[in-house]
């Protein structure tokens, strides 16, 4: 089995082709085009720009995706929400006129769950890999999801917690511009946190109890905000690198805490997968895995690797991969864009 997968979620166009090997996903092609050179020039992705231009690269990444695979592919696979409205329509327009045209399977996938099965993305060269063991702790932190999700078994997630506000990764595109970084934020306040202190300044952790599992992180980007407005201006470099890293590591502290506390109440839990944009960033992917340690030495903590971090195809195609496993796929004539989909 051979599945062309799509992702026009945000503002990556994506398409990859994923196929089968010992029950695991294998990526034979990924392309992706970026959007975030020109939503930079307005701090922020515009939606109906975000559109326009899915539908101008979406051909151009096929062809990549599919060039040398030509006609080589048995079923199609893409995101259906959540997501911004017209640039999902984009790509489910496509996938659907490829599996009518053909003939083949389709698979309707959530976002979310394509983050999750990028933990089941062998890294490039990697001779060793090792997939995540069941049941397993999936810790989402993206642009617009903060989660916790229990994954019992392929197909099966309960979801612990998530955020009532923002997600760390708007957090960190907040703070940055309240820092007058560029955009996106989260890469731009990891470079500057590199030289600065990260206890420099004490940030609050909200719901933070034995228990919760729930995040919230406006608190924290209200906390940042009222330091800078007390602060002269222009704020010199050495400050602003100090309330980066505090921020991040505020950031990386809560994440573990929640993920700890979930540990604890689930004991049975056998592997802890960091996935999602904000899973790129190397001060919580080491944080996080020193806490595990610490806490639970037996848990394997998994990160996806980081070129699938990001909102890309192959991720898609790999869920598909097990939809076709251990489900079904799905009648593309009665599928529906979702954009506040939920797992």
């Amino acid at each position: 089995m051979r599945i062309l997968a799509i992702e026009t979620s945000c503002d990556e166009t994506a398409a990859a082709i994923v196929e089968v090997e010992n029950y695991l996903p294998k990526i034979i092609t990924h392309a992706v085009a970026s959007q975030i050179e020109i939503h930079s020039a307005t701090g922020g992705v515009i939606p109906n720009l975000a559109a326009r231009l899915h539908v101008e690269n979406l051909p151009v990444i096929l062809k990549k995706a599919t060039e040398n695979n030509r006609e080589r592919f048995d079923a199609v696979a893409v995101t259906t929400g959540p997501g911004l409205i017209g640039a999902l329509l984009m790509g489910v327009t496509a996938a659907k006129a490829i599996a009518s045209t053909k003939n083949i399977p389709f698979y309707s996938i959530n976002h979310l769950e394509g983050h999750i099965y990028s933990a089941w993305l062998a890294p490039k060269n990697s001779k060793k890999f090792a997939p995540p063991q069941l049941p397993a702790l999936i810790v989402i932190v993206s642009g617009g999801h903060t989660e916790l999700v229990l994954m019992h078994r392929h197909g099966y997630f309960e979801t612990l917690g998530s955020t009532r506000d923002d997600a760390a990764g708007e957090a960190f595109d907040k703070v940055a511009r309240l820092l007058d970084l560029p955009y996106p934020g989260g890469p731009e306040i990891s470079k500057l946190a590199q030289h600065g202190d990260r206890h420099a300044y004490k940030l609050p952790i909200s719901f933070n109890d034995d228990y919760s599992l729930e995040f919230s992180f406006s608190g924290i980007k209200a906390h940042v905000a009222n330091i800078i407005n007390k602060l002269p201006k222009p704020i010199p470099a050495h400050v602003k690198a100090d309330i980066a890293a505090s921020f991040e590591h505020t950031v990386a502290e809560t994440i573990s805490l929640k993920t700890v506390n979930a540990l604890e109440q689930f004991p049975g839990i056998k592997s802890v997968c960091l996935v999602g944009g904000v899973a790129a960033n190397t001060y919580l992917r080491s944080f996080l895995e020193q806490k595990i340690n610490q806490s639970r030495p037996q848990v394997a903590f998994i990160t996806a690797p980081l070129e699938y971090c990001t909102d890309n195809a192959a991720m898609v195609g790999a869920s598909a991969i097990f939809r076709h496993l251990f489900g079904h796929a799905d009648d593309w004539r009665s599928v529906e864009v979702d954009p506040n989909k939920a797992i």
